[in-house]
C-alpha cells in the first residue's frame, strides 16, 4: 500500500501513538482495555490509537488475544475495564451507533447458509438501510469476483468464497473503520490480491483498519504498522 508510514513507540509494555499530532478526533482510540473469561485474564490494559487513513496489522501466537480484542473493539465481547471511543464515540454508551460504523469479518462468517450471495447482501444491507441496496450489492458481488455466483446458496460456495462474501458483507454499508480477524483466511492467490485491493481502496477512501494476521509477509505488505500481542500483553510494535 502507498500508505505513509505511521511509527509507534513503547512505554510500560502498551503502544503510545508517536507521531500523532491531534489531527481532530483518532478514528479508534483503546485506552486501559481489559477482558477476563472467569478467572483467566485475557487482554491486559491495551492500548491504542489509530487514525484515519492508517492500516494496522495484529500478530501474536494462538491464545495471544488478538480475536478477543478485535471481537472486543467490535463491540461483540463486553470489556471489563477500560474504554474504546471510535469517531469520539463510546462503545459502550453509544453501541447501536457504533455497530454502523464498523464492518467485522471474524473466524465464521455471519451469513445465512440458506440464503443465497445476494439474498444475504440485501439482508445485511437493509438492516443496516443502505441506500440503493440492490445496487451496492450487486457492485460489491462483482468486486469480491462473486457476480457469476450470486443466486447460489451459501453452502455450495467455497471456503475462499464465503471469505469473499463475508468481506463483501463488511463494506456493504461503507463502515470507516474495519476489524477483520485473518481476512486471508481460505483465500487463493488470486483472493490474497483482492484483499489487498479491497483494503487500499478503503483506506484512500479515508477508512481505517485493524486487521490480525499469523503471516508476517502478508502483515508488512498489507500494513503501515505491526503490533504484536503475547498473553494478553503489547509487546512489540513497528
Amino acid at each position: 500500500m502507498s500508505i505513509p508510514k505511521c511509527s509507534r513507540t513503547l512505554s510500560g509494555g502498551q503502544v503510545t501513538p508517536c507521531g500523532y499530532q491531534g489531527r481532530g478526533t483518532p478514528r479508534l482510540e483503546v485506552k486501559n482495555l481489559k477482558k477476563s473469561f472467569g478467572l483467566k485474564p485475557v487482554l491486559h490494559g491495551i492500548d491504542l490509537v489509530l487514525d484515519r487513513r492508517e492500516c494496522m496489522a495484529l500478530m501474536g501466537a494462538n491464545g495471544a488475544g488478538k480475536t478477543t480484542l478485535l471481537r472486543t473493539l467490535a463491540g461483540l465481547t463486553a470489556p471489563d475495564a477500560g474504554t474504546v471511543r471510535i469517531d469520539g464515540l463510546d462503545i459502550v454508551q453509544h453501541a447501536q451507533r457504533i455497530r454502523r460504523l464498523i464492518g467485522f469479518v471474524g473466524h465464521q462468517p455471519y451469513l445465512y447458509d440458506e440464503l443465497t450471495a445476494i439474498e444475504n447482501l440485501l439482508f445485511f444491507g437493509r438492516m443496516y438501510t443502505v441506500k440503493q441496496v440492490q445496487q451496492r450489492a450487486n457492485e460489491l458481488l462483482c468486486k469480491v469476483g462473486l457476480e457469476k455466483r450470486a443466486h447460489e446458496r451459501l453452502g455450495s460456495l467455497s471456503r475462499g468464497q464465503v471469505q469473499r462474501l463475508a468481506l463483501a458483507r463488511a463494506l456493504l454499508h461503507s463502515p470507516p473503520l474495519l476489524l477483520l480477524d485473518e481476512p486471508a483466511t481460505g483465500l487463493d492467490e488470486q483472493g490474497n490480491e483482492l484483499l489487498e485491493t479491497l483494503l487500499r481502496e478503503h483506506i484512500e477512501q479515508d477508512g481505517t483498519v485493524l486487521f490480525s494476521t499469523h503471516q508476517r509477509d502478508h502483515a508488512l505488505k498489507l500494513a503501515d504498522s505491526i503490533v504484536t500481542l503475547e498473553c494478553g500483553h503489547i509487546r512489540s510494535c513497528i
